[in-house]
């Protein structure tokens, strides 16, 4: 995303080949859209799609950018594409530095896990290419195990991949007289780009690839360019001018229409869901465009999105947008939960580190927008620092205030190349995730040992652990060693990111090859929300002849809560259900967790295998009514 873009508010729906310094209704849109995306990512329960936010703004900037574009070709016949590239490093760049600097300094200070991965962050931040380096090194969107610094830069590196190529393309659709003809090529670029999004898309697995993908994730801008040539002067010499003039006389209504859709899909769009890659960012998009041409060219409906808060929110979105994330991270690593005695959290984590982040963000993006993006915008880079300059040194003197920048500029530096010489290879999570997939190599390398010595043996297997069939994400994943410990001859089927949608699946697959065993134990609350249906599939797959174990969850996220409880009543409603009481067995030895209070070491996944086994012993009173063999413990 990249809202730093010319900013709105005229007088008259000029068209835009005219370009107006400002224009109607975008700085409260752009307000609006920045808000949604902290929203979403401050408290994420609050606002699941606010990342919709993004492709408001992808809409926005492809709109004024294709403007000042045709503005510049009707002028002079031609692009100057060095002054514009210019002018997209001045916007850009000098709050973007800081930010890496600053960012990095802090990260060094604080240290661990939010060290890991940062040269690749600082690379693919500076060269603008921060998505396709997140692909490449198949990092995540969606995962919150892993504290990414400047995860958020994605967006605003598809963008600017978008300005290095769109100049010439649209020099080429200029080249064709009919107006309609050159809207009807640039919607068919953004109808390809959204086909392509949902071919790449696979229900089920993670879509950071076509969210992150330029290729994929560009319909937004080609639908502002189109409304950019659209509204263009000699745009009007297209046909169907009685359903213009229709249109014309509903464009307040459609507008309103269309933004209570942009704010129905902030509710509803889930972030991982098929929905949101095969049409619902499609539909965000079009509605952004039906808001953007009714507010540019509708003076009362403008004047309704730019009220105050609205647009001095859309004036710095560009710093909002640069700094919440990165904030958002540093605050959660530095500030872990206050637990009290009965290791229950005092106050709501989540919530408070939402509350402190907002409140930095808006100041670091006001310092930003006063002091760095506006003198540098009005006068240039170094006529900008002049200028900050003579404003300072009228309260300090001249020579104490240099004295203070070069210290200043020399501890970012240092804290940065500090930082990224200093960052360690994998967060303390993926460490204790590793160990847990290490031992579950060996353990399936001695199954096919023991399987292949006892293929003409009528030795019975040994019991206990044969009778367990584990499914489970990272934290089952991490405590593999300890599970394998406790319970000889385990089946343990655990992966990252795994949610509780995908066990019914992993089940039934089990099921159906005869390798689902007498003891199911599922724990897979971590990664989302869960809900009633996906509990009674669960229940059916394994049916009136197993014994199930559901492993609650202990993280710092929004829906745990709603998850242990679902779970609870889950566990007390069915007899053959047991709850393995994971968050309560953990809070007060949270300090045995990796970094990101969630992922346990050794003595955590023995406490994780613990629990595991007192639900075992609960269970052994509730036996199973089919002819499946009992298990023994410890034998």
């Amino acid at each position: 995303m990249n809202p730093s873009r010319p900013n709105p508010t005229v007088t008259r729906p000029d068209s835009v080949g005219t370009m107006p310094k400002r224009l109607a209704g975008l700085d409260g849109l752009r307000g609006i859209a920045v808000t949604l995306v902290a929203v979403y990512h401050f408290f994420p329960a609050a606002l699941p799609g606010g990342f919709v936010g993004v492709d408001v703004f992808f809409v926005i900037s492809g709109f004024l950018i294709t403007g000042l574009l045709i503005a510049e070709h009707r002028r002079t016949g031609r692009f100057a594409l060095g002054r514009f590239w210019q002018r997209r490093a001045l916007r850009l760049l000098p709050p973007l530095v800081p930010l890496v600097l600053v960012g990095c300094t802090a990260a060094w200070l604080i240290g661990g896990d939010v060290l890991v991965g940062l040269g690749w962050q600082v690379l693919g931040a500076l060269t603008f290419g921060y998505n396709w380096v997140s692909i490449a090194g198949s990092t995540s969107y969606f995962d919150t195990a892993q504290p990414e610094l400047f995860r958020n830069l994605w967006s605003l590196a598809v963008e600017e991949q978008f300005y290095l190529v769109w100049p010439f393309v649209l020099f080429a659709v200029l080249l064709i007289r009919c107006p309609w003809r050159r809207v009807a090529l640039v919607g068919g670029l953004a109808v390809a780009a959204m086909l392509w999004m949902a071919v790449l898309y696979h229900p089920g697995s993670d879509p950071t690839r076509v969210y992150y993908g330029s290729d994929t994730h560009s319909f937004g801008l080609f639908a502002g360019a189109a409304l950019a040539l659209l509204l263009a002067p000699g745009a009007r010499a297209m046909p169907l001018p009685r359903l213009r003039a229709v249109l014309g006389r509903a464009r307040p209504w459609l507008g309103l229409a269309a933004f209570a859709g942009l704010l129905a899909a902030a509710w509803a769009l889930p972030a991982t869901g098929a929905a949101t890659y095969r049409g619902g960012l499609v539909a965000v998009s079009l509605l952004s465009a039906v808001v953007i041409w009714a507010a540019v060219r509708g003076r009362r409906f403008g004047r309704s999105l730019d009220v105050a808060p609205l647009r001095y929110l859309g004036e710095r979105s560009y710093g909002i947008y640069l700094w919440h994330w990165p904030v958002l991270v540093l605050v959660q690593v530095a500030w872990p939960a206050a637990a009290g005695p009965d290791g229950l959290a005092v106050v709501p984590a989540g919530l408070a580190a939402g509350i402190v982040a907002g409140a930095l963000t808006l100041s670091a993006a006001a310092t930003s927008y006063r002091w760095l993006e506006r003198p540098v915008r009005a006068s240039g880079v170094r006529a900008g620092i002049r200028r900050l300059s003579a404003a300072a040194s009228g309260s300090v003197p001249r020579r104490a205030l240099v004295a203070v920048g070069m210290v200043a500029v020399l501890l970012v530096v240092g804290g940065t190349a500090s930082a990224l010489v200093t960052a360690p290879r994998e967060t303390s999570a993926q460490q204790e995730i590793d160990r847990g997939q290490k031992a579950m190599d060996a353990a399936a390398a001695a199954a096919k040992v023991a399987a292949r010595r006892s293929a003409d043996s009528s030795h019975r297997p040994l019991p206990g652990g044969s009778m367990i069939t584990a499914v489970g994400d990272s934290v089952m994943l991490a405590s593999a060693p300890e599970l394998q410990t406790s319970f000889p001859g385990i089946s343990i089927d655990a992966a990252v990111n795994r949610g509780m949608r995908s066990a019914p699946g992993i089940l039934a697959a089990l099921d159906q090859a005869g390798a689902l065993r007498s003891v199911v134990v599922v724990g897979l609350g971590t990664n989302g929300p869960i809900d009633e249906d996906e509990l009674a599939a669960i229940q059916a797959v394994t049916g009136p002849n197993r014994q199930l174990i559901m492993v609650n969850a202990f993280a710092e996220r929004d829906w745990t809560a709603g998850v242990n409880a679902a779970l609870a009543d889950f566990s007390v409603e069915y007899p053959l259900v047991e709850l393995a009481d994971w968050h309560d067995a953990i809070a007060a030895h949270s300090d045995v967790l990796a970094e990101d209070n969630i992922h346990p070491g050794p003595t955590g996944g023995q406490i994780y295998a613990d629990t595991i086994s007192t639900a075992i012993r609960l269970l052994a009173t509730h036996p199973p009514r089919g002819p499946l063999d009992v298990y023994r413990l410890g034998e």
